[in-house]
């Protein structure tokens, strides 16, 4: 039978119980850690996000770019962050997973909290519209006279645009030569300064160049085709089932508290449907394509699956 203590007891500490816990709100800036150079298409859209983000948070969202190693640089310095919502970055498929399949990474798809994926954007081959090169038959017909020298440029070992020219070599049994940098735009910068042949790079980051009548697209990896694109053929439809592409989303380090991991996640969601957003999107041409934590947490995991059984068959070393 309770006590007239333990009543008493009880009502000095309800209403403390009672009184729901306060949700997480930034008091200071947040950094976003961009693993590629600035002016790409991961760097834009993180810009964009994160001014759109600011107004949400109330706080300065500052973009960091820590470019190198295929995004192995940026991503190991998102995954050490303290967990704490300051610290958030943009993550890029295939990369964040396959750069710990291919070597001994310092992180792992454990060391993040995945907030939520934004972009998913198809590859695509691209060449100058003075090349020589017409079409993805004249690409592979002088790859095959010329073998290993037929230069292709891509954002790094393992990334999605290596990953499909090393699937486009397997189909057809010819050889190019791979340059990796550190960004999207520093492989078109090579493009157009004719240092490299071919430009591998997303659809969203070539379509603008197509547009201006600067490059040629031969193919988009996609398993359809992108409607912004439409009048640019899939490789299956040219007869190769070579498909990839680059999702793109926001993470944060491992070890986030769960009301920190909602609020970010919330203003997510909510960033990426205001009218500044989608028009900054529809101005970047964006193929936008919305997955929440755990959405986007499990397609990492089958990717991941997937990447791992491809790696066991053809590792894509150089």
């Amino acid at each position: 039978m309770p006590t007239r203590r333990s009543l008493l007891a009880a009502a000095a500490i309800s209403p403390l119980a009672a009184r729901p816990a306060r949700a997480w709100e930034p008091d200071r800036p947040l950094s976003m850690i961009v693993a590629y150079a600035a002016g790409g298409g991961t760097d834009t859209a993180a810009r964009l996000l994160a001014r759109v983000l600011e107004k949400d948070l109330g706080q300065p969202v500052v973009v960091v770019n820590r470019a190198g190693a295929g995004g192995e640089i940026g991503f190991t310095e998102l995954a050490r962050a303290r967990p704490d919502g300051y610290t958030i970055g943009f993550t890029n498929t295939p990369t964040i997973v396959t750069v710990p399949i291919e070597r001994q990474a310092r992180f792992s798809l454990e060391s993040f909290s995945f907030i939520a994926n934004i972009v998913d954007d198809p590859g695509g081959l691209w060449v100058l519209t003075a090349s020589p090169i017409k079409s993805l038959d004249d690409l592979l017909a002088e790859a095959r006279r010329r073998p290993g020298q037929v230069s292709y440029g891509t954002t790094g070992i393992g990334s999605d645009d290596h990953l499909a020219m090393l699937a486009l070599e397997r189909a057809t049994g010819t050889q190019f030569l791979h340059v990796p940098f550190g960004g999207s735009s520093q492989v078109r910068t090579a493009l157009f300064g004719r240092t490299i042949d071919l430009a591998v790079v997303n659809m969203g980051e070539g379509i603008t160049d197509m547009r201006q009548g600067v490059v040629r697209p031969l193919g988009q990896l996609a398993t359809s085709r992108w409607e912004v694109a439409a009048e640019v053929p899939t490789l299956r439809e040219l007869g190769h089932d070579v498909v990839e592409g680059s999702m793109r989303g926001v993470a944060a380090p491992a070890g986030l508290a769960p009301d920190v991991l909602a609020r970010l996640a919330l203003a997510v969601r909510r960033a990426v449907a205001t009218p500044e957003f989608l028009a900054g999107a529809q101005q970047q041409l964006l193929p936008l394509r919305f997955l929440g934590p755990a959405e986007y947490t499990a397609e990492l995991q089958a990717l991941r699956t997937n990447y791992s059984r491809l790696w066991a068959q053809h590792p894509w070393k150089e």
